[in-house]
């Protein structure tokens, strides 16, 4: 299998809990709470690692929260490449309200980065990852990070392949085409439907936009998430749909990253495109399935990837 490096700048040490209702004023007393390590490549590496592949977590960390974040990735076994962030490493944590299972996310920002501190990630990048292997960033990029800095590592990492699943203004600098482009570029409905204007209806709809970013240059295969109905990809070869099969929805926490680690994982173990989409939309299925961030469970994946229907657009 060919190797997978994902890429985590702004880490968070995840914390979830539930209590009867979030109302504002009094205080609210919370149920036992979980940790668990969170961020974008982290979530990578991890789904990736309990779907029974392989993948090295490049991780920035810093203060006594990285240090009990590493220490919660390691003890999940994740091969770990440690890089000292500028900062220590963030919270984040998430509150379930149990009388109406509605969940609230609250997201920290993490340190601040330096061109500099950025430079040595894209030199430590180059050393860990041989030519031909996968490079994921994912994940929200650190404050100090401006938007440039995919195209200056897609240059820097030249030979490799490098998978961007990101957000906010990295991700509208991404839908622009700088040059070089990654290898594939990953977004939800929401983002595709405010960078293309457009309500995207229906999966053809998804699949021309799609095709649309990928002929404009902004990677070589673009993949756009519709949530519940599954998702879509366009390449030089083609476009697909895959099915997402499962209503059930436990926590949304995880499910983005759970489909890249699903589709990077069939990727490097020679699968086209098309199944590794399927693979991948089956992955961000399970995931939902699971509370808090437990992603996606093995047992969870092979129930639904014989239902992970395929069709091309």
């Amino acid at each position: 299998m060919t190797q997978i490096l994902t890429v985590t700048l702004n880490p968070a040490l995840d914390l979830a809990t539930s209590c009867k209702s979030v109302v504002p004023g009094p205080k609210l007393r919370c149920g036992p709470e979980t940790a668990e390590p969170g961020g974008g490549g982290v979530n990578v590496a991890r789904a990736i690692h309990q779907l029974g592949g392989q993948a090295r977590a490049l991780v920035a960390l810093g203060g006594p929260n990285g240090d009990t974040l590493g220490r919660l990735l390691e003890e999940r076994g994740l091969d770990l490449v440690r890089h000292d962030a500028p900062g220590d490493t963030r919270h984040s944590f998430s509150v379930t309200d149990e009388t109406t299972g509605q969940q609230y996310r609250f997201v920290l920002s993490g340190p601040q980065w330096s061109a500099a501190q950025l430079d040595a990630v894209l030199d430590h990048l180059a050393q860990e990852a041989p030519e031909g292997a996968f490079i994921v960033l994912s994940g929200s990029m650190p404050p100090g990070c401006a938007p440039g800095w995919i195209p200056r590592a897609c240059a820097r990492l030249s030979g490799r392949r490098v998978v961007v699943d990101t957000s906010g203004a990295h991700l509208h600098h991404q839908a622009t085409a700088p040059q070089p482009a990654p290898h594939v570029l990953r977004m939800d409905s929401a983002e595709a439907r405010e960078l293309s204007g457009s309500a995207l209806t229906t999966r053809t709809d998804s699949a021309d936009f799609a095709e649309t970013l990928r002929q404009r240059g902004a990677a070589d295969m673009v993949i756009i998430a519709r949530g519940k109905d599954g998702s879509v990809i366009a390449t030089p070869q083609g476009r697909w749909f895959a099915s997402a099969a499962n209503d059930t929805v436990v926590s949304a926490i995880g499910a983005g990253d759970s489909f890249v680690g699903g589709f990077v994982m069939a990727l490097a173990a020679g699968d086209p495109a098309p199944e590794a989409l399927r693979k991948g939309t089956a992955a961000a299925a399970a995931a939902v399935l699971s509370p808090g961030t437990q992603l996606c469970l093995p047992q969870d994946y092979a129930a639904l990837l014989p239902r992970t229907a395929l069709e091309p657009l």
